[in-house]
């Protein structure tokens, strides 16, 4: 918490200068910063893995390029950006907000060890305190009614879609949003089907979310079908719910 509050002491000094002193009064103008995508995606792709592994044990040890975008998670102003904007922002604020939830509590095994780390631990994001759980209903679920966005948030277990290496941006968002469903929905660790026993195994993720799929005009199967390429799964397979894997998605 102390390296937090000095760190966004720096950046309001900073901000309000304009200028970083040097060695014998000199001064250098601060360099404008990484856009929010840009600089989230620098951090994914030095964290993150191939496979959506978090090293979260490198991001304890390093601190400050998380925090550094927890504070432009904060100091976000929502109510200025447009629609786009705002849910490309809250995708990435959620996904990070949840690493640095983890970070604070690392090692851990899993996020179910963390009473009320999804409903009822406060987070900051665009001025706001909210809970995980409120930020994913109230900011994306509610306001974009877009089922794809379940595949983009990843709550740090491994039986979630596994993260992207790359951050949300508005100016890409429908093409990344459908790229990430088609790359989950034909994961076969995801998505298990069983052509002998003609079956399907859906994420839990369809059975809690229901409601969502349903009022975009497909559910289960049918849903799944429109994103895969090639092989489709015949409606005629019986549809079961594997359980879901609360192990966190760490890197080993």
């Amino acid at each position: 918490m102390t390296f937090l509050m000095d760190l966004r002491r720096f950046f309001t000094l900073a901000a309000a200068l304009g200028l970083l002193a040097l060695p014998g009064g000199a001064a250098l103008a601060t360099p404008p910063p990484a856009s929010f995508p840009a600089a989230t995606s620098a951090f994914l792709s030095k964290y993150v893995d191939a496979s959506g592994n978090v090293n979260y044990a490198a991001i304890k040890r390093n601190p400050a390029d998380l925090q550094g975008l927890l504070l432009r998670v904060e100091a976000f102003d929502a109510a200025a950006a447009r629609p786009a904007d705002r849910e490309a922002f809250y995708l990435n604020a959620y996904n990070l907000l949840v690493i640095g939830e983890v970070v604070a509590r690392y090692p851990l095994a899993s996020v179910e060890k963390v009473p009320g780390f999804f409903d009822k631990n406060l987070v900051s994001v665009a001025g706001e305190k909210l809970t995980l759980n409120d930020l994913e209903a109230k900011k994306l679920r509610q306001p974009y009614a877009d089922p794809r966005v379940h595949f983009a948030l990843v709550c740090a277990a491994k039986g979630c879609p596994r993260l992207s290496r790359t951050a949300y941006a508005a100016t890409s968002l429908d093409a990344q949003l459908t790229a990430q469903a088609r790359k989950v929905l034909q994961d076969p660790a995801f998505i298990r089907v069983d052509d002998q026993a003609r079956k399907v195994q859906l994420s839990q993720i369809f059975k809690w979310y229901e409601a969502d799929f349903k009022a975009s005009g497909k559910t289960g199967v049918a849903y799944v079908n429109q994103f895969r390429e090639g092989k489709t799964i015949p409606a005629t397979y019986s549809v079961e719910y594997y359980s879901y894997d609360w192990a966190l998605n760490s890197q080993k």
